[in-house]
């Protein structure tokens, strides 16, 4: 006897539509379970929002203060340049030192059937749940205070609008620029644009702060204001101004400011949104694939580049051959080489141009601050850049992530691991240097002192190296497995701040001895400074790694377990 088919009649559950509170849900649930047995991450959480917040209530009476003395002169000085520092901020921090908080990485959602909108819109949501989004917020709220106090209610309404519009445009704009900029570094092929591109964004800064801090010498308000009234009629200072305009009677400014900024935002949504599918699939589309020649040698010997040639065929020559590929290919490390060339260049040039002064007026006055540059001085800006320079190496183990692993089956020695990594690390910081030194002497006018600038970087380079490698076996975190070379899980931003501080400060020490020779020996330091400095450097970084090696081979498990990204 057949039976009869019963035919499912239960109605269909209805698909309910994915929305940006979904992408704010999913991020409060990842950095909640992120925090979960990490007590370290919830200290430094609790740190950065501390942090945060001290900068947040000086941010907020800095803006508050043309209300609170009921002085409107100088509010859109305030609002124009606060506001327009705070969008530069978040355009430049992010690339170069803290990163963007990554949380919700883009290439998970690569498989699921989400329309770029909702992607774009619930990934900006959740980019606005975060301490620096929270700190800017309540620092910017000082400007409502000041409109609320210059104009009333209407005024003050107004700003709370214009401070949101402009919260909203700092989120967007770190977000396209560090999604572009994560997609130009992947490709070979730009990757020199990107990196012209950054050098020319960062080195703006010298420039503006040059005219900024001799304006305000100078102090030449009248001047101050009138740049300020047209940066509040740019992106940069549109939204901060717009209750400052209403409380002095330009009514009719605040909407067309208020458009400014829509249409900002939008164009910086429109970028991301162009750049976040190549983020998503770790790749940026290329047109034809290069040709490239046929291989030569065996196995091994394809595995060496050809810089690296020289190096014995034997496990410390492997480990600089992988080390040294990985720096040109890998875009997180790359990145970190842009940045070293931007502040390697600009950091000596700006102090020893500047002397400390910077008021100096005309080619005349240059010329005086460059006369007054002295061996010592120059000693001060390569100790800096060399500082600089090795603290990429402060979370080195980070960029292996669980990587690391087969170092750690395979019994590589700590010392040899260490040394593998500095030479590898060297081969491309040390020309640099080098570039440095020869451009700073010829900027100078001192031909004669390429020998003080190259024994000055050497040897604090070489402080900083040994400094780095004890910091990078206990001071180590992960990062997230992402495309994108700047993103940041929660909380990792201030560890990165934090240790970036700590091995600075520490490097710094390393390297007083070679200050305190350049301060003693005077003249004498200018034939002195390069056998000692290399001598120095050298027996830093070795005795860096030496006793920094012992450490290691204790740590490999632990270290292991904290570079490796928690899914």
């Amino acid at each position: 006897m057949a039976l009869p088919v019963i035919a499912d009649t239960a109605p269909a559950v209805p698909v309910r539509a994915v929305s940006a509170r979904h992408f704010a849900r999913l991020k409060l649930r990842v950095m909640g379970n992120s925090f979960r047995g990490q007590g370290w991450r919830v200290a430094l959480f609790i740190g950065g929002a501390v942090v945060g917040l001290w900068f947040a209530v000086g941010g907020f009476f800095l803006f508050a203060a043309p209300g609170l003395a009921d002085d409107g002169t100088y509010a859109v000085l305030v609002a124009a340049a606060g506001g327009g520092l705070l969008v530069l901020g978040w355009l430049l921090l992010p690339l170069v030192f803290f990163g963007v908080d990554e949380t919700l990485d883009p290439a998970r959602f690569a498989l699921l059937p989400l329309p770029r909108r909702t992607l774009v819109t619930g990934l900006f949501v959740a980019a606005l749940i975060s301490v620096p989004v929270v700190a800017v917020l309540i620092a910017s709220f000082g400007l409502v205070l000041t409109a609320l106090s210059l104009g009333g209610w209407s005024a003050g309404l107004v700003a709370l609008v214009g401070v949101l519009a402009g919260l909203l445009l700092c989120v967007a704009a770190s977000r396209a620029v560090t999604s572009a900029f994560a997609t130009m570094l992947r490709s070979r092929r730009v990757r020199d644009l990107a990196a012209v591109l950054l050098a020319v964004t960062a080195a703006m800064l010298g420039p503006l702060q040059v005219v900024g801090l001799a304006a305000l010498r100078e102090a030449n308000w009248d001047r101050l204001a009138g740049v300020a009234t047209v940066i509040g009629w740019t992106p940069f200072g549109a939204p901060w101004t717009m209750g400052i305009d209403v409380a002095q009677g330009r009514v009719w400014a605040a909407p067309v400011k208020l458009l400014i900024t829509v249409v900002a935002i939008g164009a910086l949504l429109l970028w991301w949104s162009r750049s976040l599918e190549s983020a998503m699939v770790g790749a940026v589309s290329a047109g034809k694939t290069p040709v490239r020649s046929a291989a030569t040698g065996g196995a091994v010997e394809q595995l060496f580049p050809r810089f690296v040639g020289w190096a014995r065929r034997g496990r410390f020559g492997a480990l600089v051959a992988r080390e040294a590929r990985y720096w040109w290919r890998d875009a997180r490390r790359r990145a970190n080489l842009v940045t070293i060339a931007v502040v390697g260049i600009f950091v000596p040039v700006f102090i020893n141009v500047t002397g400390g002064d910077f008021a100096f007026e005309g080619e005349a006055g240059l010329t005086a601050a460059v006369a007054d540059s002295s061996p010592f001085v120059v000693t001060i800006s390569m100790l800096l850049v060399g500082v600089l320079a090795a603290v990429t190496l402060a979370n080195q183990f980070g960029f292996d992530g669980s990587a690391y692993a087969a170092n750690v089956v395979a019994g590589v020695p700590g010392r040899v691991e260490l040394h593998a990594r500095m030479v590898a690390f060297s081969l491309y910081v040390l020309p640099l240097l080098g570039f440095v030194a020869v451009v700073l002497s010829v900027v100078l006018g001192r031909p004669e002192w390429i020998g003080l600038t190259i024994g000055s970087l050497v040897a604090t380079y070489g402080a900083g190296l040994a400094v780095n490698s004890l910091i990078s076996v206990f001071g180590a975190y992960s990062l997230p497995e992402t495309s994108n070379p700047f993103a940041m899980n929660s909380g990792a931003g201030v560890a990165k701040g934090l240790l970036t501080v700590v091995a600075m400060l520490a490097s710094v020490v390393a390297a007083v001895p070679i200050v305190a020779a350049a301060a003693l020996l005077g003249d004498a330091w200018l034939w002195l400074a390069l056998p000692v400095g290399a001598a120095y450097g050298v027996g830093a970084a070795l005795l860096g790694a030496y006793l920094a090696g012992d450490v290691l081979d204790r740590r490999q498990p632990e270290l292991l377990a904290l570079v490796t990204p928690r899914r």
